[in-house]
């Protein structure tokens, strides 16, 4: 997936935190918000602050679907808020997908 359709992706499902998201999908979108924090820091501080909030609640809803793709909870991410734990959230977020199980597919869905 190319960088430009990642970040469509994940600002289009901003608040969906249900269903998966591959690896490739979440490192462009995180790379790219890196690159956006790193050039809204150099416009000014307001500026800065204001593309932080706007990608806030995308990258977090990514993160869920990219932890889902690795059958973990989404809720893994809260790991980040104390020191040194955003070791492991980045582990997990780095690990390989998982193929779904049958038993976890809508009804009437293919795999």
């Amino acid at each position: 997936m190319p960088i430009v359709d990642a970040v469509k992706a994940c600002f289009r499902k901003y608040a969906h935190f249900d269903g998966r998201a591959t690896r490739t999908e979440y490192w462009w979108f995180f790379l790219a918000v890196l690159l956006g924090s790193a050039i809204a820091s150099l416009i000014a501080l307001r500026v800065y602050a204001l593309f932080s909030l706007v990608a806030l609640l995308p990258m977090i809803a990514v993160g869920a679907r990219r932890l889902h793709d690795t059958n973990r909870s989404g809720w893994w991410q809260l790991l980040a808020l104390v020191p040194f734990g955003v070791i492991v959230p980045l582990i997990l977020l780095a690990q390989r997908s998982t193929p779904l199980n049958p038993a976890e597919l809508p009804a009437g869905a293919q795999p």
